[in-house]
Order: structure tokens, then sequence, then C-alpha cells
């Protein structure tokens, strides 16, 4: 197996840590080449052009059935970004649903954050709440599995409780928090739940757990032709319409709402606080924050040497580490030895485990051919 020097992009802080980087004569990533060709000019535009904004918000409030109470449906995790999507709906005068999904692991700062956002913005919030009892064991399956991306079932689950409530209430329009500004840059092989892919999810269920996946949800291929193609459920990405500056968002939702969030992103979940600064780093030498920190360097949110700045401590807490390690371990019912004998097994992605990429890849780039003036 050859070996790749190491290696970090001259622009951003991406390096050899993702295994499918490459650089040009410059030293330029990959990752810096594809954002400032295919998503810098589309933030640009989008951000420059107000009538882009209105005409979505014109489009998603035309789709409103009228039977229904709601324009939109909304995940919120607590977190910034789809706080701040929560906020951006109700200043335009869209009345969403707000939706959690409750694996479990919510900070106290995320369960306070979402709260206040429903309570003082006026807007309704479902809670849905998952059996423990089975996604615990389906979390300790992929723990076991070695793969990186641990977080799969939360992350097809949350989805899965989107689109159920949309089409309870008859909504059209699902508005998400994702966006190019803080986070266009993230590796395949650190972040392979993008893909929806049931059938690496139910492999690593059925072969690395004692139960069967009957409660929690879960959101393929085919349940995302089933809404979008037959149901005509739509999801949107408003921050993408905006010049979006996470620490001005911040700042607004700290006057607006008295909400304060998370310096690092998607540390709202102690689960996914644990995996990326923990677990990634010590098992898989992924550090998150290379992903998040290029992203705001490509989007000019932050300089390189600020990022670089940032590297230079350890992505989690040296006095807490020990503590939330014995939290964890006692949530998931396992001892710390165990936990440990993970930690140790050779570290595995998606490509070691049947899966979907190439099927799903197929079905995606034929939806854009056909329709290639999709909404973003």
């Amino acid at each position: 197996m050859l070996i790749k020097q190491y290696q970090q992009c001259t622009y951003c802080v991406m390096d050899t840590s993702d295994p499918d980087i490459y650089f040009n004569v410059e030293g330029v990533c990959n990752h810096c080449l594809d954002f400032r060709k295919n998503i810098l000019p589309t933030i640009q535009k989008n951000s420059s052009d107000k009538t882009r904004l209105d005409q979505l918000i014109k489009l998603i409030s035309g789709k409103k059935n009228t039977k229904s109470k709601y324009d939109c449906v909304i995940g919120v995790s607590g977190g910034l970004d789809s706080s701040y999507t929560a906020y951006f709906a109700k200043i335009n005068g869209l009345n969403p649903l707000l939706v959690h999904l409750d694996n479990g692991w919510n900070t106290e700062l995320a369960v306070q954050n979402i709260q206040t956002i429903a309570t003082k913005l006026e807007l309704d919030l479902e809670t849905v709440v998952l059996d423990w009892s089975e996604f615990r064991e389906i979390q300790l399956a992929f723990l076991r599995s070695s793969i990186v991306d641990i977080e799969i079932p939360t992350d097809l689950a949350i989805p899965a409780a989107l689109h159920q409530l949309a089409k309870k209430y008859g909504v059209k329009t699902i508005l998400s928090g994702g966006n190019y500004s803080s986070e266009g840059i993230l590796p395949l092989q650190w972040g392979y739940h993008v893909m929806k892919d049931m059938k690496l999810y139910n492999h690593i269920v059925q072969n690395h757990s004692k139960v069967s996946r009957k409660k929690i949800p879960g959101f393929g291929l085919w349940d995302e032709f089933y809404f979008k193609i037959i149901r005509g459920v739509k999801i949107y990405y408003p921050l993408n319409y905006l010049n979006y500056s996470k620490n001005e968002a911040e700042k607004i939702l700290e006057k607006e709402l008295n909400c304060t969030f998370p310096k690092v992103k998607h540390h709202e979940s102690r689960y996914t606080r644990f995996w990326q600064s923990y677990i990634m780093p010590v098992k898989f030498g992924f550090d998150y924050r290379r992903a998040t920190l290029s992203t705001q360097i490509c989007s000019g949110q932050t300089t390189r040497q600020e990022a670089l700045e940032q590297l230079k401590s350890l992505p989690y807490n040296v006095e807490t580490i020990e503590r939330e390690k014995y939290f964890i371990c006692k949530k998931l019912q396992i001892s710390l030895e165990e936990f440990d004998f993970i930690l140790q097994q050779k570290p595995l992605t998606h490509k070691d485990f049947p899966n979907s990429k190439k099927r799903i890849n197929f079905v995606y780039s034929v939806y854009r051919f056909l329709f290639p003036k999709k909404q973003q």
C-alpha cells in the first residue's frame, strides 16, 4: 500500500488526513478548487441579488397547501444554522412548523435554544423522540463496526421525521439550515451520511447488533424519490441566498432571542461532539475542524492563519474528556474497556462495507440531467 506523504493545502487547512485529497502544482487542494469553481460563484450571485431571495420566499408561500396551517417544516437542533433558518422564516412572513428529533443526546444548551426559539418566535414545535432501547443498540452497532461515520442513524432519522411530518400536515416545503458558507467542504469519507445509503445502514445493524430496526426511521434513496417526485416535497436552503456569516448570525440571535451557541459546529449534541472531537481524531486521524475552518477560509469568514492558530489546540478538553468518555459509555451501557478495545480496532470507511454508492450516484446524475434547474 502506497503511503501518501504529508501535505497541507497552501490556501486552506485541509491536509492528507483526507485520503482522497489531491493538490495542484501550487499546492492548492481539490476542495478549494471545487469551492472556487462551483460554490463561491453561487454564494456571490445569490447574496448580491436580493430578487433571488424574494423569489424563493414567494415560491415557498405559493406552494402552501390551503388546508395546511404551515408554509414549511424546519428541523431544529439547537445549533446556530437551524436556529437562524427558523428566524429567517419568521421575519420573512412564513409560518413554519419546527421539528426536533430527540435521539437522547441533547445538551442542555440545545434544549434551551429550541424552547427559546419556538417561544419567542411564536412557532409550533413538534419533538420526535426515538425509542432509546432500539436506538442505543443501533448506535452501538455502528460504534462496534469501526466505520468512521457513526452518526448515520441520526442523520437518516432526521429527514425521515421531517418528511413524515410534512406528509402529516400536507406541507410541500422543507427548509434546511444546510449551507455552503459554513459546511461547503466535507470529504466523503468523513461524512458518508449524505449518500442516504440504507444498504450500508441495514448491513451494519444486521451484522453488529442483536436487534432489527423496527422503530427507528431511516431515509434512503427511494424514500427521497417518493417524497420528491410522487408527493412533490422539496427541500430549500435559504441560508445560501443570504450573505450568511456565522459570526453575524450569532450576534443577531443573541440580541433578538438571547440565544447562545457552542463555539464548534455540531456540538449541540453530546454524542456528535464526542465523535467529532475525540473518536475521529484519536481513532481515524481526522480533525473535523479542518473541514469547517477550510470552508470558512474559502468563504472569507476567517483567515488561514487564524485557522492554524485554532488547530494548535487539541479538539477535545484534556481535563474533561475522561468524564465525558465515562458518561458516553454509561449511557450506551458498555464498559470503558470495551470502548477502548473498539478504539484500537482497524478504522474503516463506507468502502469497507456493502453499499449502494454507485447506484445512488447514477440515480442522482439522471435526476440532475432531467431537472437541471433544481432550486438550491
